[in-house]
């Protein structure tokens, strides 16, 4: 094994011919000066994804012989989250509470992901049990990572929340910013390509299918702290790329909105809002002077 290098100096790194030891240098530097809170990506998906496995021993590889057995690993979780917080305490008021509050929680996040699931589960046909859809659907995933981050968004923790719906976005291909508002259930069919933006609100027995974005019409910074995002009521259903825009947009209970709609105003409950296209289908080809469909 090689030794290790010194890194020179910034000045020495001018007259280097190797690229990486200016780059080196710069990394440095960069490091140096930065004294914001850090959080270690790859620990907090690993704690998240263990935390997972205890709430759901479907998608574990190992299981629990004792009720006692799931607390310790529960007690262990708590552990290691009071550990990941602790570059974040000077953002907090108390890293211990938040994380006791987290787990006061839990209970109730997981009742409502039981919930979740079993609605996936009656919704679908192809699905052939809860498990199954706890165990392979990227909807359940997107939307259990959300009920978790969620809860850290409300206990106004920096970054953590956003780290975790990204673990679940980079898997699943399912945006949801974790200060959106989520009534239970929600179900999310196919799910990619989904955006759900910060000041969403969905109420109950809502349905998404893949596409859809709940945006804002304005991305403009100075609205940073105004409701940008759609608000959806009880029992709406939304199909495939749909785009529902503004935070005055207000989808009425009951309403179902037709895939590949755009809608930047509010609908009254119980109403179908479809986009009309036209396909004809003709018999034979004689006589027919096909366009010419190279791309």
């Amino acid at each position: 094994m090689a030794p290790p290098r010194s890194i020179p100096t910034a000045r020495a790194a001018k007259a280097s011919h190797d690229p990486l030891d200016g780059l080196a240098v710069h990394i440095h530097d960069m490091l140096a000066s930065d004294t914001q809170a850090r959080l270690a990506k790859a620990r907090v998906g690993a704690w998240l994804r263990a935390l997972l496995d205890t709430l759901f021993p479907q998608v574990a590889e190992r299981t629990y012989g004792t009720a006692g057995e799931v607390h310790d690993a529960l007690d262990a979780s708590a552990a290691e989250l009071r550990s990941l917080l602790r570059p974040l305490e000077d953002d907090l008021d108390d890293s211990a509470r938040v994380a006791a509050a987290f787990f006061q929680a839990l209970a109730e996040i997981h009742r409502q992901l039981l919930i979740d699931a079993t609605a996936i589960e009656r919704g679908d046909p192809a699905a052939e049990s809860v498990d199954e859809v706890i165990l392979a659907y990227p909807g359940f995933l997107a939307i259990a990572v959300h009920r978790i981050a969620h809860r850290f968004y409300e206990l106004r923790v920096p970054l953590l929340p956003r780290v975790l719906s990204e673990w679940a976005h980079e898997r699943t291909g399912i945006d949801i910013h974790p200060g959106a508002t989520l009534g239970h259930p929600v179900v999310i069919d196919h799910g990619t390509g989904i955006v759900v933006g910060e000041t969403a609100v969905l109420g109950n027995n809502v349905k998404l299918y893949q596409g859809v974005t709940l945006g804002a019409l304005s991305v403009t910074k100075s609205l940073a702290s105004t409701k940008r995002h759609p608000t959806i009521e009880n029992d709406v259903v939304i199909y495939a790329n749909a785009t529902i825009l503004g935070g005055e947009t207000v989808i009425g209970e009951g309403s179902v909105i037709g895939g590949n709609t755009w809608i930047t105003s509010s609908v009254p409950p119980n109403s179908v809002v479809y986009q009309r296209s036209e396909v004809h289908v003709r018999q034979g080809r004689a006589d027919f002077d096909a366009p010419d469909f190279v791309i």
